[in-house]
């Protein structure tokens, strides 16, 4: 059994793509690459997303690709791109360059909000999913949007949990219930907005398929730790919701009822 799967759990199953780990991880903003490599390692992580714009290709200096571990699945993403024709144009260009028929597809509406553009986004789902593409598509916690998203094809749907790197978390549980709700097909990724550990157990106590996160331990202050926590996390969350939690109650409930203990001491 591996560290960074359940024993009672299933692979992670992304259109013809499985995986053991349930987080995803990015490669932006690490304070070098070396850090950022050892920090994959202490996610567990089995996918990373790393966005085109940024590969390098030329030989000058260090690449960004070249610090991946080979262990680890490519997840080419369109971050950047402010139109459906730029995105599907960006999918294009890294699959010619061989990265990969995964594509992490991001649509944005504009650069201070980061928050994607419905219809675009929506668009460029239904191009890239007839040009073959495996499309996990970013989108905000709309659940009509979301099963939107699910008819065009995608192979997985990927909520914010608030804005990209803000690190406030899940601002609206709620929304994010509505979605796994209705969209039961596909997983539900969770992407962007998370700060810390905790936020990674209670996506997947919520009932999410995964969780995608970058900037939460890229920023910390010891990023390795924060991998190494956000890994823990991640079973502890999926291993709770796999139990299933006790029901909520208003008043208290003993822990050890005294019934029965007493009749039984009564008639010794």
């Amino acid at each position: 059994m591996s560290q960074n799967s359940l024993p009672f759990d299933q692979p992670l199953q992304v259109g013809s793509h499985s995986f053991q780990s349930r987080l995803f991880v990015g490669t932006g903003k690490y304070p070098s690459l070396d850090v950022m490599r050892e920090a994959h390692d202490a996610s567990g992580a089995e996918v990373v997303t790393v966005a085109l714009r940024r590969v390098k290709l030329d030989d000058d200096g260090p690449s960004l690709l070249e610090a991946i571990a080979d262990r680890m699945t490519l997840l080419p993403n369109t971050a950047g791109c402010y139109s459906a024709d730029d995105a599907v144009r960006t999918a294009h260009l890294g699959r010619e360059l061989g990265l990969s028929e995964l594509i992490k597809l991001e649509v944005l509406g504009d650069p201070k909000t980061l928050l994607p553009d419905p219809i675009e986004t929506l668009q460029a789902t239904e191009r890239l999913v007839k040009d073959g593409f495996t499309v996990l598509v970013y989108t905000s916690d709309d659940p009509i949007l979301a099963r939107r998203l699910r008819d065009a094809g995608a192979a997985s749907v990927m909520p914010a949990g608030s804005p990209i790197g803000s690190g406030q978390g899940i601002l609206n549980p709620n929304n994010i219930r509505l979605i796994l709700e209705s969209v039961t097909d596909v997983p539900i990724i969770v992407d962007a907005g998370v700060g810390t550990a905790s936020d990674v157990s209670v996506a997947f106590e919520l009932g999410a398929a995964g969780v995608l996160l970058n900037t939460a331990i890229a920023l910390a202050k010891e990023p390795v730790h924060m991998a190494h926590a956000m890994r823990l996390a991640a079973l502890a969350g999926r291993a709770a919701f796999l139990a299933g939690r006790m029901p909520r109650r208003l008043y208290a409930s003993a822990s050890s009822p005294l019934e029965g203990q007493l009749e039984s001491v009564a008639t010794t």
